[in-house]
């Protein structure tokens, strides 16, 4: 037997897609960033590197550099003595690093972190990721991170990959959403 799919591709994608939007604006979720006639920059009060390449740690090391008042929180990223050699060596110093393992995936490395920056009453956050996975990185922030009313500041790294398969943002959007109604 034969299944046909009732959506061509592009159809099921935007289905998709409507769903997540409209499950936000039915729980209240901001998905878009604040539309105002006189945008306030509010300035980044900690940095987040989501792991999964030491490139990150690198990357982040340097721009902590760049923003000496700031606190970095490594979510999930390379072995706990590589990272600190990465900071050492880039001359940042170790009270500002929070390394945290408990994340296992890119969606965790938000619940997890959303809470300790809550406690932290921080507010706006810089995200450092690499260039192909920011996209999925940005649904997953603005919903997770949104609904909290803390702020996302994409960093993207340049990276080989082009591109990852949109269904990924899809399905971790949809995970978001969950964890949202579930009561986080």
């Amino acid at each position: 037997m034969t299944m046909i799919d009732p959506f061509p591709k592009m159809s099921s994608m935007t289905a998709l897609s409507g769903l997540i939007g409209s499950g936000c604006m039915i729980f209240g979720v901001p998905c878009l960033p604040t539309i105002s006639a006189s945008p306030t920059a509010r300035e980044p009060q900690a940095i987040l590197v989501l792991g999964g390449s030491p490139t990150r740690e690198r990357f982040a090391a340097q721009f902590a550099l760049e923003h000496p008042q700031l606190p970095i929180f490594v979510s999930s990223g390379s072995p706990e003595e590589y990272a600190q050699y990465v900071f050492d060596q880039a001359g940042v110093k170790r009270d500002r690093i929070h390394l945290d393992y408990r994340a296992v995936d890119t969606v965790t490395n938000f619940t997890v972190m959303v809470t300790e920056f809550q406690q932290r009453k921080i507010t706006d956050v810089y995200v450092i990721t690499s260039e192909f996975h920011m996209p999925r990185a940005l649904v997953i922030g603005k919903i997770v991170l949104g609904s909290r009313g803390i702020e996302m500041h994409p960093v993207a790294i340049p990276s080989q990959i082009k591109s990852e398969n949109p269904t990924k943002s899809l399905r971790d959007g949809l995970r978001s959403v969950f964890w949202l109604v579930m009561g986080s």
